[in-house]
């Protein structure tokens, strides 16, 4: 693999975040064997066919999840590390998460491409957007337009959110950095990666394990998130030029 390449102070980076950046949170994965997602089958909890055929199945799955994210679910030192790189570099966090963690380390520039949790959405128009930390159920109506609320997520077969400006930030950006991210799913670290690469820009991986497009990166750093980025941020701040 390549040298980590010389930035400039004003270059932006493309980061995606993927669960292993959340999981030393305590933020389990659906890929994990012994996960929340172990006791449900993906399409019954995440897809629109599983929304409606069971309704209360899925508002009740993601009730659970939002509960447990603001029991004091706090973010880990990579969060920090990030929001802390963001105040010396034009960092770019699109986050395949959809906890709130890297608000709350205190990072600004953030698209949720996947949604939020914290977030509900009206089913028959996806610009009424609401902040939302109770229950959700079939009974609370759109305050635009009082047809039934949905969580705000993106489930499987659904296109992610902000594809527009993700693609405007790939082209601004100089680097790409994927972490924690098995890199299976696209358009996420299985698409822009290859963007990067065809636009012959420099690729970085920080994951636990080298993700199934391994091939695709420049450098990689193979450890846990809060290790990797640290070891990756000390690199870039000494290859600022």
């Amino acid at each position: 693999m390549i040298e980590l390449p010389k930035i400039s102070a004003n270059s932006h980076i493309f980061v995606l975040t993927g669960a292993g950046i959340s999981k030393e949170s305590g933020i389990e994965t659906f890929r994990d064997n012994d996960s929340l997602w172990s006791n449900h089958r993906i399409q019954d909890v995440a897809s629109t066919e599983g929304f409606d055929s069971n309704p209360t199945l899925v508002y009740d799955f993601y009730n659970k999840r939002r509960k447990e994210l603001n029991s004091g679910i706090e973010p880990n030192r990579a969060h920090i590390l990030l929001a802390e790189l963001q105040k010396l570099l034009n960092i770019n966090i699109i986050t395949q998460n959809i906890d709130n963690l890297h608000e709350k380390a205190g990072s600004s520039s953030i698209i949720h491409m996947h949604g939020e949790l914290n977030k509900a959405r009206c089913i028959m128009n996806d610009s009424h957007v609401f902040n939302w930390f109770e229950d959700l159920n079939e009974t609370h109506r759109c305050p635009e337009c009082n047809y039934q609320m949905r969580p705000h997520i993106v489930w499987f077969g659904e296109i992610p959110l902000q594809m527009e400006d993700i693609h405007d930030l790939a082209e601004q950006s100089a680097l790409f950095v994927s972490i924690g991210t098995s890199g299976e799913v696209y358009p996420a670290a299985a698409g822009y990666v290859t963007m990067f690469k065809d636009m012959r820009k420099p690729t970085v991986e920080l994951n636990l394990e080298p993700s199934c497009n391994q091939d695709q990166f420049d450098f990689a750093i193979h450890k846990p998130a809060t290790v990797a980025i640290e070891e990756f941020k000390d690199l870039l701040i000494k290859n600022i030029k």
